[in-house]
């Protein structure tokens, strides 16, 4: 057919097929660069169940799709698991802490976990690949295989255990000081100062003191704390041979108080003086116990009334009964919602960790002494920090140099 052409019209008719074959056959599977570095590993300092993949992506290319495929055979049927946007799980995103190293912003991380729809077991070898596709094309990685494991130890969380066991061991010493030095210093909390004044003034005017441990009931820290004030309430009661009347609304409460004040008459050697009506039921209910407290506070008129532990919108109500009967008023909560009424009708308050602080400050316990001070360094550590931090913050944005920006990862990431 072509052996009436010439060489010129043979050699033209040859660049056109191929100039067509080129644009209109379609490129091989392979034609697309496979991701670099590709690598399938165990999630580290994880509890299992999970496999972390790592790639460097071509971030020119955004029109470019990235799926994972897995597989528990090498030789098996591949299935999609996943589909990963580089700009979305770059490794740069991941906040994590300065000891783990530093990772280029090139690189992508990707971690498969068990769901529903996937169960991964420890122990196990799953193959994994990396498939990219453009359009019609697609390539894909060398098939990799990775074991998920449960780790012993998180060690993303290492300034955790550090911190903890720094905070910890200060506790210790402070102990261990705190029983060398009975006087250990503990600043002046008014409020606490003056349960001596009003156990006093009960005893000159043959009056009771009432003790309220709050509405809630043993699982909460306030009303414990309020339960630890009362034994050391109750042996300055003992000591003066004075009345102590403990309403509760709660009664595994009303038996824990029932045993720390019979424990401190006999602390006080007093035993006798003992009376086991000082603590009694009133009922569940918050606005008739409310109700039956304010009663014996109008028909017995109290000489001081203790608010202790954690209270809801009965602390009005009951304070405002107490101011008009003239008694002295000490409250502690740490209830932030009440503490403007007790502020507004008490004589005195005890804001917050003051609250905590009671038992220690009332019986100078080296034990209690030693942990309030142990945790007073913890937060003055803590709150040094804070500042440091704030200060560096401050100028690494007005000089905005790198070594501030460092030093700021360094604070912002150990978490």
């Amino acid at each position: 057919m072509l052996s009436g052409l010439n060489t010129r019209q043979t050699l033209a008719i040859a660049f056109l097929v191929l100039w067509v074959t080129i644009l209109w056959v379609p490129r091989s599977a392979d034609a697309l660069p496979a991701p670099l570095d590709f690598e399938a590993f165990d999630t580290p300092n994880d509890g299992g169940e999970s496999l972390t993949i790592v790639f460097r992506p071509d971030l020119s290319v955004p029109e470019r799709h990235y799926f994972i495929y897995m597989s528990p055979d090498p030789g098996g049927e591949f299935r999609q698991v996943a589909e990963v946007i580089p700009t979305a799980h770059a490794k740069a995103n991941r906040r994590t802490p300065w000891w783990a190293g530093r990772w280029s912003a090139d690189f992508t991380l990707y971690q498969i976990r068990s769901t529903d729809t996937l169960a991964l077991e420890n122990g196990r070898s799953y193959f994994l690949k990396l498939v990219v596709k453009e359009q019609k094309e697609s390539s894909e990685t060398e098939i990799h295989s990775a074991v998920p494991r449960a780790n012993l130890f998180n060690f993303s969380l290492l300034n955790n255990f550090l911190l903890m066991s720094l905070f910890t061991g200060t506790v210790f010493l402070s102990i261990a000081y705190a029983r060398k030095n009975p006087n250990l210093f503990l600043r002046r909390i008014a409020g606490l100062d003056a349960v001596e004044e009003a156990v006093g003034r009960a005893t000159e005017m043959g009056k009771p003191i009432l003790y309220l441990t709050g509405s809630d009931g043993m699982d909460s820290l306030s009303t414990i704390a309020a339960t630890v004030i009362l034994g050391e309430v109750a042996k300055k009661v003992a000591r003066y041979d004075t009345t102590l009347k403990v309403p509760h609304r709660d009664p595994v409460v009303m038996a824990v108080c029932q045993e720390i004040v019979k424990e401190a008459y006999l602390a006080m050697g007093r035993p006798d003086a003992y009376k086991e009506d000082s603590n009694f039921f009133i009922t569940l209910d918050q606005f008739s116990y409310t109700a039956a407290v304010d009663g014996i506070m109008l028909r017995e008129r109290p000489a001081a009334i203790l608010y202790m532990g954690f209270y809801y919108a009965e602390s009005l109500l009951l304070a405002e009964t107490g101011a008009g009967t003239g008694a002295i008023q000490i409250a502690g909560t740490d209830s932030d919602t009440q503490l403007p009424f007790f502020v507004t009708t008490c004589d005195y308050t005890l804001i917050g960790e003051e609250l905590y602080a009671a038992s220690a400050y009332l019986s100078r316990e080296p034990v209690l002494v030693g942990t309030l001070r142990g945790q007073d360094l913890g937060k003055a550590f803590l709150l040094g920090v804070v500042v440091l931090g704030t200060l560096l913050a401050t100028a690494g944005q007005v000089l905005q140099t790198d070594v501030f920006s460092y030093v700021l990862d360094l604070f912002r990431d150990f978490k």
